[in-house]
């Protein structure tokens, strides 16, 4: 009897011990624009390396997660932002919506990564390109196309996806690198010219920066207009899909992390900040992005080297002071 007492004892003491440490987690409250494949894996990393924390992951696009921060800019609902668009972020500083914050090891990244007062830090790049459906080419007759100018032949028409640059930042940094290619910082209008003449051939603008590639791959266009890994690894599994890097000059993206300003959970979310520049996570990044800013990280190996690419220098201070002028533009031209 004293033996199945003690055992009740030990057993009611291991409960309350177990349920004390359930309720000592920190929360922390995430937005994030990284693709649900992405978060998908990140997550077994992140629940391994930080299981004092709560941790709520809320994923939206590019376009609806500065909206919504925006809405709830006087009762911020999250903590931090994790893998936003640097063109955001520079917006979002701006209008005084992010906490300096200098995370443990930040000094390890490439300086040209991070904001000069820790506004935000950069983790990696994206790159824009085509994912080409060699199947309907072939059925269509169509050539290969090598760059934006190759998709005004009116053969293409209705056969390509391109995405909404109001909702996705990987459309923003497509349309913006054409308008700097065209001259549009120096006052020019032929880059809305040429999207003109694209949209004659547009098969659907939509509201992802990863969807255009599914979609192409899966058979509905010949081309769309998407970013490096996406169309990775849809020939990963094995769809007809190469990849095109715009001959013109390739636009890209830096994503970042910021802590926001009137966040809830500030100890928890400098604890997630802290790891999401970690050698831990960065690893868990190279596995999707093409480059991270941790140097000494080898990136993925089926993607085509950096070196064989034309980047166009994008100027994202450029871009974040002209961003809302854009996308009121082409909502006007081409959203009627």
């Amino acid at each position: 009897m004293k033996r199945r007492g003690w055992m009740l004892m030990v057993s009611l003491l291991l409960v309350i011990f177990l349920s004390g440490n359930v309720m000592a987690k920190e929360k922390v409250v995430v937005y994030t624009s990284l693709e649900t494949d992405e978060i998908d894996k990140y997550r077994e990393a992140y629940l391994r390396d930080l299981p004092g924390l709560e941790i709520h992951v809320i994923r939206l696009s590019t376009g609806e997660l500065g909206a919504r921060m925006l809405a709830e800019r006087a009762n911020p609902q999250a903590d931090l932002i994790w893998g936003w668009a640097v063109t955001n972020m520079e917006d979002f500083v701006a209008k005084g919506m992010l906490e300096p914050y200098k995370p443990k090891g930040v000094e390890k990244l490439e300086k040209k990564f991070v904001h000069p007062g820790f506004a935000y830090v950069g983790i990696d790049m994206y790159i824009a390109a085509f994912c080409v459906n060699t199947k309907v080419l072939k059925e269509k007759g169509l050539p290969m196309p090598k760059g934006w100018n190759d998709l005004l032949d009116p053969r293409f028409k209705g056969l390509i996806a391109m995405p909404n640059p109001v909702a996705s930042g990987t459309g923003f940094l497509q349309v913006s690198s054409i308008l700097q290619m065209y001259g549009a910082k120096e006052g020019k209008e032929d880059g809305w010219e040429f999207l003109k003449k694209l949209d004659k051939n547009m098969g659907q603008y939509i509201k992802s920066g990863s969807r255009p590639a599914k979609m192409t791959a899966a058979g509905e266009f010949a081309v769309g207009a998407s970013f490096d890994f996406v169309v990775a690894e849809q020939k990963k599994q094995g769809f007809p899909v190469e990849f095109v890097f715009p001959i013109e000059g390739a636009g890209y993206e830096v994503e970042a992390n910021a802590l926001l300003k009137g966040a809830k959970n500030v100890a928890a979310a400098k604890k997630f900040l802290d790891w999401a520049i970690s050698e831990s996570a960065m690893r868990e990044y190279s596995k999707f992005k093409y480059g991270v800013t941790l140097p000494g990280i080898p990136t993925r190996p089926d993607l085509p080297k950096l070196s064989e690419i034309k980047l166009y220098p994008m100027d994202f201070a450029w871009q974040a002071k002209n961003r809302d002028e854009i996308l009121k533009k082409w909502e006007s031209l081409f959203l009627k």
